[in-house]
């Protein structure tokens, strides 16, 4: 049997291969749709957030990843951190797949995704160990860091070693998280066409104990839980439940809210609804940082999507990190963090401009690949039944993403059929008029990639886009009669790179 030392030597050395290889396949990267502001891979895949804490100064954002390839293979866990929320540091892949509970196989294998605590001054990784054909197939398993770069898979492993059922549709992305004297693990799981999240508990991390289901599918809501995140938010015992459900297509995320008993782990659910409505938005992970803010990320890229940065060494993004507050109705809002605007540059603004039916029209200077957009339209002023906006305009105005507003529909469209390449479609969401008779969208627009907020945060889109480089072209319209924009605010962001 492996003693402890070398367990953890053999592990640093595979680490030490994907950092090799990290460093040669970053110098041969096509850098066309690399991303301005945005966490990426420095190169090869990435997917899920993981591990996301706030520990020592720094906000730590662990991903799934392969460093060997644009695709997924062996999963490891990319890291990176930063200050701010907006600049980020890569540093040396934390998890490589090295023991028998999370490698081999002859497909999947690896450190899937999972979550981060920390338990008596020590950085702990909660993470599945996933190996295809082996019985059991996922298990869940610990590592520890006194410095939060250097991590040592725990000698308990695996501390969950099988499901509740053997005969279940997945068992795995463990988050936990302590609640007095008790830690609780939510995980993803599957049972007889229903996606269920699992509670466990333990006072030590390392033995847990089994309290059934907070919470199942009513049948329409997938019939696998993936990346579960439970968590109160909004006072009293309100808690929300993030979860990326499973074969329930075109929906890739949902939120519940509602409230947790901790005494019988159960959850009731209050509101049920998508957290983003793009193509674009998947794995949602949260934290609570130094200010109490609840914060999440989620991956912004979608399984099974044409991704034309593969062909170009490097594949996955995450979104702009999102405070998230639970309204007193119990819908989910969500806001880009304000340490964002420190990377505003040159500032555009205009007021009340006159939108005629049909046609585009330009503002002065307003255009780019790496833009913040703050628009307010005055409805009470608009005739028109459509309004909106298209970006990434080519010059001819055969290509571009178009975002619009429908007021009798009371819906809001993001329409990327002719945006470039990669996939095309048409997300939507409900979207009705606010109080004051004003339509605000706030959009950040970074090269490959669009993040649209409206509805005082009830509303995002996230999608990626891929058009050519040289467009950069915004234009804004009305149709069936005219509008006007009360303000428009641009700003030119900057590289955090």
């Amino acid at each position: 049997m492996e003693n402890t030392t070398s367990k953890h030597s053999k592990h640093q050395a595979f680490i030490a291969q994907a950092e090799e290889a990290l460093k040669e396949n970053s110098s041969a990267m096509d850098t066309t749709f690399r991303l301005h502001y945005h966490m990426m891979p420095p190169a090869g895949w990435m997917n899920d957030p993981n591990g996301m804490i706030y520990f020592n100064g720094y906000y730590h954002l662990f991903y799934q990843h392969d460093p060997y390839q644009a695709k997924q293979g062996p999963m490891h866990w990319g890291h990176a951190r930063s200050k701010d929320l907006v600049h980020w540091e890569h540093l040396p892949v934390a998890l490589a797949p090295s023991e028998d509970y999370d490698k081999g196989g002859n497909g999947g294998q690896g450190c899937w995704s999972g979550s981060a605590a920390l338990h008596n001054g020590t950085l702990t990784l909660i993470y599945t160990g996933h190996v295809d054909g082996k019985t059991p197939e996922e298990v869940q398993c610990l590592a520890t860091s006194a410095d939060g770069v250097t991590f040592h898979k725990h000698e308990a492993n695996p501390v969950i070693g099988d499901s509740p059922d053997p005969v279940c549709f997945g068992f795995r992305d463990p988050k936990v998280w302590k609640h007095g004297d008790k830690w609780h693990m939510v995980v993803g799981y599957g049972k007889d066409g229903l996606g269920k999240a699992i509670i466990y508990t333990s006072n030590d991390l390392l033995s847990w104990e089994y309290q059934g289901a907070a919470v199942e599918s009513d049948g329409t809501m997938g019939d696998m839980w993936e990346c579960p995140d439970l968590f109160p938010l909004g006072g009293d015992d309100r808690h929300v439940l993030l979860i990326s459900p499973m074969n329930i297509a075109p929906v890739k995320n949902l939120y519940l809210s509602g409230t947790f008993d901790y005494e019988s782990c159960r959850f009731v659910k209050q509101q049920a609804e998508q957290i983003d409505y793009g193509f674009d938005f998947y794995a949602p992970q949260t934290l609570i940082d130094d200010l109490g803010r609840r914060i999440m990320i989620a991956w912004m890229n979608i399984w099974g999507a044409a991704m034309p940065e593969q062909a170009h060494g490097w594949l996955g993004a995450m979104t702009l990190p999102r405070e998230l507050k639970l309204a007193a109705d119990g819908t989910l809002r969500s806001h880009p963090v304000p340490e964002l605007s420190v990377l505003r540059g040159q500032h555009i603004s205009a007021a009340d401009i006159a939108l005629a039916d049909g046609g585009l029209t330009a503002i002065d200077n307003v255009q780019g690949d790496s833009l913040e957009l703050d628009i307010v339209f005055d409805l009470s002023k608009s005739s028109a039944s459509e309004l909106g906006l298209r970006v990434r305009c080519s010059g001819d105005g055969s290509s571009y993403t178009e975002i619009r507003y429908a007021i009798a529909e009371q819906r809001l469209y993001m329409d990327r059929n002719l945006g470039g390449a990669g996939d095309g479609g048409v997300s939507e969401a409900p979207l009705g008029q606010l109080e004051d008779g004003r339509l605000r969208l706030r959009l950040f627009i970074d090269r490959s990639s669009l993040e649209l907020f409206a509805g005082d945060g009830r509303i995002a889109i996230t999608n990626r886009v891929y058009p050519d480089p040289a467009n950069v072209g915004i234009g804004f319209f009305a149709r069936q009669g005219t509008a006007v924009i009360e303000t428009l605010d641009a700003w030119e962001l900057s590289s955090i790179w």
